[in-house]
C-alpha cells in the first residue's frame, strides 16, 4: 500500500511554471486543476473542470475532484482519487478497462455536446392543444 499524501491547495489566477510537491493548483478563471503525479515521478497532471471532465468540490477547507485521476498515458500508470485534499490510490486497471473508461468518457462527451447542440436549435412550437371535452374538462372550465 503506497504511503497517504495530503495536498495543500492553492487558488491561483494561472498555474505557476514550476509546482510544487503535493500542492494542488486551482484555477477558477481557467477552470483548471494542476498538480505534480502524486506517485512522485514528477510528471504534471492538469485536469480540466467542466461538465464532461472533472467536477471541484471545496468545501472550504480542502478540495475533492471527481472523477478519479488515471495518468494512463504516464509510464507511472498511476490511479488514485483525489478527496478532501487526501490522496486515495486506486488500484491498478487493465489496458482492457482502460479503454472501457475512456470509450464511456467519448460517448459522455458525444452525449453532453450532442445535447447541447439540440438545446441551441430554435425550435417550432406546437400547436396549442384543443380543450378536452367530457365532464371533468367541463367541470374545470366552470371553476376556472
Amino acid at each position: 500500500m503506497k504511503q497517504p499524501i495530503v495536498l495543500d491547495t492553492e487558488f491561483v489566477t494561472s498555474v505557476p511554471d514550476r509546482l510544487a510537491e503535493h500542492t494542488l493548483y486551482v484555477s477558477m478563471e481557467y477552470a483548471t486543476v494542476a498538480h505534480k503525479c502524486c506517485c512522485g515521478c514528477g510528471l504534471e497532471v492538469v485536469t480540466p473542470l467542466s461538465p464532461t471532465d472533472w467536477k471541484l468540490t471545496y468545501d472550504g477547507v480542502s478540495v475533492s475532484l471527481h472523477p478519479s485521476i488515471g495518468n494512463w498515458s504516464f509510464p507511472c500508470r498511476s490511479h488514485y482519487w483525489i478527496d478532501k485534499g487526501k490522496v486515495r490510490w486506486a488500484g491498478n486497471m487493465t489496458q482492457e478497462q482502460i479503454d472501457g473508461v475512456r470509450a464511456h468518457d467519448r460517448r459522455a462527451k458525444a452525449r453532453y455536446f450532442d445535447q447541447s447542440e439540440q438545446a441551441a436549435k430554435p425550435t417550432r412550437s406546437a400547436p396549442p392543444a384543443k380543450p378536452k371535452s367530457g365532464f371533468w374538462s367541463w367541470l374545470s372550465r366552470l371553476w376556472s
